[in-house]
């Protein structure tokens, strides 16, 4: 009898590194193909919505695919079953719908959806046994989002190419977060800070030295506004007893925290490890796709785009039976469970990794640094979410000095718990400060140096990639696939800087949300834009029919932007500014223009003239070199730094921006340089001058000419 033939599969998934580590998993009788993500859409040269036959689109190839399109059929046509394997959510599904539907009249293979939350050989081979249809309902909602976005781009972005200048955008959500941003700076702007100083004070007993703060004067907290306030007190208690009033312990209960979500993950690698959201989510899809691990190729995390913290009973076992053979004394007597936030969708798990026993040190040599690093704190936070709580004592000693009350605490972990399995995330919680073991109350202290200090009270923050995160999160505006675009997009357009991590709107950034703002009130806010994301939920559990969504929404709207075409002032040409400096090639002034990237000179004989260039931010030091210090960026990644312009005849370069001052000690310029215990402060370029700019030298320093 002749054996049965075995099936031809042709699985199709997103990404070719995801292809190759799922079809390591299947083996013979598989082949996995990559879409490279969405093969159809929606054309970028035009609208393409008929808005009136209810907003059907019109989708056509993805320019460039065409090829990739024709062999995936061929593909399909030569298989006995297609599964469509794109990832589990709004964007995947519709990337399967679309294959769906250009592959069934090209094949007579059986043709399923397939989804899975880790690509590990038991969550793919389950996937295969599970196949479903496709969800429309989850299709229409992405639908709903990709149109209304192009409703909004498409009518808002040439209304700023008429009012304000060419090339420029404009997005439902991102102008919503530029909004949040330019408020920010504008909270940042007006601040003023007050001066405000504070007291320590040492204190001896025997051979031991501790500090403690002054946190009472005559019973009441100390408002020490000025210097001579903060001397006043230490003349005052100088020459009093100081004695020990009181001792108190205390115990604090420090509870482990849930596995990461998206935006949870992203702002504990923006805080801990310094990496934008983008590197964050880049890094993660890497982790997700598959590294090889010795002989094998794993995928080392569940998928990260999620807001929920559920965790499956499998992964529950795992890390359990890990903390048991590991850290037994840690280990609860049952597994801890989280709560899913408000509004989360639920459809995946939290972040964690695919297998406990690839600890950070096992898979290390496996990893680049930046793998690593976030590994760490993904596997870190995950284990140490079903561990024991850990156990803070504190102790605290008053110091009493005449009408002075001092403090001064010392707090250390009396039981670790899950602080076992922290490293990379470890806390100041764990030790804090030291006091001597055998203080008592009543006994004499003797008392040592006053350290007055000088402070400002603080003004809001800029957002950080953290931040801004965070913020999104909680108005509900975005989901976790969208946090990172978000960000990039801004920075694409020049909308938005990044200095020292801070996001710092552009003058063109301020201006087009004004505009916006002003003009669009209803679609530029927090509110609304909340609401379409609930809209869209709705949607997807076939609560909300699509189209009537986009129908109450578009009619307001384009008569909005009809008036706003017809009142809004033109501010073209308003962004100009004469400069002295005349064009080399024609004679005629130059005028500093605001670009894309930036400023920039530009000929005012355009368009006769096309003469353009960088704006000299300071005269190279270089001897016989007469060359202006312009900003360049490197190719690839475009990482700014400035160099001279006679480059290559001169090759003076360096990374720290110029400013508009020279040094008074050597005659270079001097740069603007940043650390984390002085802030932005002003230094000479020259490496054999140590010269540091301060605020009051700042008044002599003479002004580069042509600023």
């Amino acid at each position: 009898m002749a054996g049965t033939k075995k099936k031809k599969t042709l699985v199709i998934v997103e990404s070719p590194a995801k292809a190759k580590t799922i079809e390591h998993y299947l083996g013979a009788g598989y082949t996995v193909k990559a879409s490279m993500g969405h093969l159809i859409d929606l054309p970028k040269s035009r609208i393409a919505i008929d808005i009136s036959h209810n907003f059907e689109p019109e989708y056509i190839t993805v320019r460039g695919r065409a090829k990739l399109l024709k062999e995936l059929q061929k593909d399909a046509k030569n298989s006995d079953v297609v599964l469509l394997a794109s990832d589990n959510d709004r964007e995947g599904e519709a990337i399967s719908w679309h294959l769906n539907n250009v592959l069934k009249d090209k094949t007579s293979a059986a043709i399923h959806r397939i989804t899975f939350n880790e690509i590990t050989p038991v969550a793919i081979k389950e996937a295969i046994k599970h196949p479903r249809t496709i969800d429309e309902s989850k299709v229409d909602a992405q639908k709903a989002r990709r149109i209304l976005d192009r409703l909004v781009g498409y009518n808002l972005s040439p209304l700023l190419w008429k009012k304000v200048k060419n090339g420029l955008s404009a997005g439902r959500v991102q102008s919503v977060a530029l909004r949040l941003i330019c408020e920010r700076e504008q909270e940042v702007e007006d601040f003023i800070p007050e001066e405000y100083w504070t007291l320590d004070a040492d204190f001896v007993k025997g051979k031991n030295k501790f500090t403690a703060q002054l946190v009472q004067y005559k019973g009441e907290k100390p408002e020490l506004k000025n210097e001579k306030a903060v001397n006043d007190i230490i003349k005052e208690i100088g020459d009093n007893e100081c004695i020990i009033a009181d001792i108190k312990e205390s115990e604090k209960i420090l509870r482990p925290k849930a596995p990461f979500t998206t935006s949870k993950l992203q702002q504990a690698a923006a805080n801990r490890l310094g990496y934008t959201s983008k590197k964050t989510m880049q890094i993660a899809q890497q982790l997700y796709e598959g590294v090889q691990i010795g002989s094998t190729r794993v995928g080392l995390i569940t998928y990260m785009r999620t807001d929920s913290v559920r965790i499956s009973q499998s992964a529950i076992d795992d890390v359990r039976a890990w903390i048991c053979k590991n850290f037994p004394d840690d280990l609860p007597d049952e597994k801890i469970e989280y709560s899913v936030g408000k509004g989360a969708q639920d459809a995946h798990e939290g972040i964690r990794p695919t297998y406990t026993k690839y600890t950070p040190d096992v898979v290390k040599e496996y990893l680049t640094r930046d793998q690593l690093r976030l590994y760490s704190i993904i596997w870190e936070r995950f284990v140490s979410s079903q561990m024991k709580n850990a156990v803070s004592k504190t102790i605290s000693a008053d110091i009493r000095a005449g009408d002075a009350l001092f403090r001064a605490s010392a707090s250390k972990l009396s039981y670790k718990g899950f602080y076992s399995v922290i490293k990379t995330l470890s806390s100041k919680e764990e030790v804090k400060g030291s006091l001597p073991s055998s203080l008592k109350v009543g006994e004499s202290l003797a008392s040592g140096k006053f350290y007055p200090e000088q402070h400002f009270t603080q003004g809001p923050s800029r957002y950080t990639d953290a931040s801004i995160v965070k913020t999104l999160e909680e108005k509900g505006i975005g989901r976790p696939s969208t946090y990172a675009p978000i960000i990039s997009v801004l920075l694409d357009r020049y909308y938005v800087t990044r200095s020292n991590k801070q996001l710092v709107p552009t003058q063109l950034g301020k201006i087009i949300c004004k505009i916006l703002v002003e003009s669009f009130p209803a679609v530029i806010n927090e509110k609304f834009t909340s609401d379409v994301e609930n809209d869209l939920d709705k949607i997807e559990r076939n609560e909300l029919v699509w189209n009537s969504m986009i129908t109450d929404f578009y009619e307001p709207f384009k008569l909005q932007v009809d008036k706003v075409n017809d009142t809004q002032e033109s501010l073209k040409g308003s962004l100009d500014e004469k400069t002295d400096q005349v064009c080399e090639k024609c004679g005629k002034p130059m005028l500093k223009k605001l670009g894309r990237f930036g400023y920039f000179l530009a000929c005012s004989g355009f368009p006769e003239c096309h003469n353009t260039k960088s704006i000299p931010l300071a005269k190279c030091p270089r001897k016989d070199c007469n060359g202006d210090i312009v900003a360049r960026k490197t190719k690839g990644k475009g990482k700014e730094f400035y160099g001279c312009t006679n480059y290559p005849k001169c090759d003076f370069i360096t990374h720290f921006k110029p400013i508009n001052s020279v040094c008074p000690k050597c005659g270079w310029f001097l740069v603007e340089k940043y650390d984390k215990k002085n802030g932005f402060y002003k230094s000479c370029i020259n490496p054999d001058c140590d010269y540091l700019h301060s605020p009051e030298e700042e008044k002599e320093s003479p002004v580069l000419s042509g600023e």
